[in-house]
């Protein structure tokens, strides 16, 4: 049954298994926010999804410095552009910083809770 217009939903990209994608799963449970999850190993990331992070938030905050994908690339030694580094998180869905999340317009990548509480708040007036 779909969410009623006026209730806040969110989409949330991530893995099952991620430990930061089960937190933004549980913090918008818990404000009864309804949830669209995409399991990015069934469903990878569209282009023009990814675009739409990228253009937002920039390459360098969508991509995951710290992950293992990142350093086993060796991407720490290169220097590359924004679209460079996009292309590369598209061909490399492993080098995303999850979960990415999507209200509307809005977007965030990786532990946000300090704009998904903003966003939990601006829904509920």
């Amino acid at each position: 049954m779909p969410a009623p217009a006026d209730q806040p939903s969110v989409q949330v990209f991530g893995l099952p298994d991620d430990r930061a994608t089960r937190a933004a799963q549980r913090f918008f449970k818990e404000r009864r926010v309804a949830i669209h999850f995409v399991d990015l190993r069934r469903k990878p990331l569209a282009a023009g999804e990814l675009r739409r992070f990228v253009e937002r938030l920039g390459a360098t905050n969508v991509v995951d410095r710290e992950g293992r994908a990142y350093r086993d690339a060796g991407l720490g030694y290169l220097t590359m552009t924004e679209a460079d580094l996009a292309d590369r998180i598209l061909r490399d869905q492993r080098l995303l910083r999850l979960p990415l999340v999507r209200r509307g317009n809005e977007v965030s990548a990786g532990p946000a809770e300090a704009t998904w509480k903003r966003w939990v708040a601006s829904a509920t007036g």
